[in-house]
């Protein structure tokens, strides 16, 4: 089956001319033991797959990238009695063990042994499933591999869903809808009547916008450095927007708020960005970062305000999701119009684009788009 391989991490763009990923044949294993063999049939690209592009988030190489998926079931291995061929599926990023102390919490998002396998480009059971044709083996991304026509991942890894979504939709609940409204609907608990600040409206922070006004949010203000976005994030119920790059943004923000807003979400995956999303919140706001930035970076929080002013500075991992329940529901406020996903879908492309696609997103030209393979 084809599949976009990445080789070397670290490639300086633009990309449609340096080529970081390549579309190759690679044979692909049975599914073994609790694994599921899947038709993908629409993934997208989230900024997670350019932060190992660019190098952002190192991971082994060679790696069928990709981990926003949707597809059809094809064959199950044994012991998956819940699955049957036929079946629509939604791929999760981070599998759960269902047995380490973060599932048992009942935070599969957490999950120690899935974070492991992850880092170290396997399934969670520490298979590899995807070769060249000499024996060569290729490393999954975060136990999916989705830019490809096929992929076996672990059961724990997919979520069944409605068999009338379209696939290019359906694909979008397994990030950046889980991330974005679980952060605000999860993490944050937003409640009705409150305010609160989006800052990055990229994939993630427009659908963590649909959250709060799904979660009835009474004032939404928007922050993004691209004027299309925040036109956007108006029209999908942003009370305001503001030009993340005007120095004075974050004075500007809190004097139109009365002194700021109850709660703040970074989704940019940038200092600067956290930075301003803790600086537009109120005395005794929250701070929620979803954003994921280099490891080398580190943020100076001015000790005294966040005990003299009782703030809160915290980080939600795929929204802090149950993906088993939350993707569901998402689907369900989707279906009746309260949750407009669809609305997040710049475009679909072919997989041979795959470069080209990673240069509009690192120029900020898109919000979400999706391959077809």
């Amino acid at each position: 089956m084809r599949a976009a391989v990445l080789h070397t991490i670290g490639l300086e763009g633009p990309f449609a001319e340096s080529r970081p990923l390549e579309i190759e044949e690679l044979r692909l294993d049975e599914p073994g033991p609790g694994e599921v063999l899947v038709r993908i049939e629409a993934a997208g690209l989230c900024h997670s797959d350019l932060s190992v592009v660019n190098g952002t988030r190192p991971r082994p190489v060679p790696m069928a990238l990709g981990h926003e998926g949707a597809g059809v079931v094809e064959q199950v291995g044994a012991g998956v009695t819940d699955l049957a061929v036929g079946d629509k599926i939604v791929t999760v990023f981070v599998p759960s063990c269902g047995t380490c102390a973060p599932c048992a919490e009942g935070r599969p998002a957490l999950c120690e042994p899935g974070a492991a396998a992850n880092g170290a480009g396997t399934l969670v059971g520490g298979h590899t499933r995807l070769h060249r044709a000499d024996g060569t083996p290729v490393h999954h991304h975060l136990g999916v591999s989705c830019f490809a026509e096929h992929a076996v991942v672990h059961r724990n890894s997919l979520v069944k869903v409605d068999p009338e979504l379209p696939p290019e939709h359906a694909a979008l609940f397994g990030c950046a809808v889980l991330t974005g409204v679980g952060a605000v609907v999860n993490t944050g608990a937003v409640a009705a009547g409150e305010s609160v600040a989006i800052v990055g409206l990229g994939g993630v922070g427009l659908a963590a916008l649909l959250g709060a006004v799904a979660a009835g949010a009474r004032r939404i203000v928007a922050l993004d450095l691209d004027p299309a976005k925040r036109e956007l994030a108006l029209a999908l119920g942003a009370t305001d927007a503001f030009d993340a790059a005007d120095p004075e943004v974050a004075l500007e923000v809190r004097g139109a708020t009365g002194g700021g807003l109850d709660q703040a979400f970074e989704m940019a995956g940038a200092v600067p960005a956290l930075e301003l999303a803790y600086a537009v919140t109120r005395r005794g706001g929250t701070t929620t970062t979803a954003g994921l930035s280099h490891p080398d970076r580190t943020m100076a929080l001015q000790h005294l305000s966040l005990v003299a002013e009782e703030r809160t500075l915290r980080g939600s991992y795929i929204g802090g999701a149950v993906p088993i329940r939350d993707v569901p529901r998402y689907i369900e406020l989707f279906k009746r119009g309260r949750l407009p996903v669809d609305r997040l879908l710049s475009s679909v492309r072919p997989l041979a684009e795959v470069n080209e696609a990673m240069d509009d997103l690192h120029h900020g030209h898109v919000v979400r788009q999706v391959f077809v393979p």
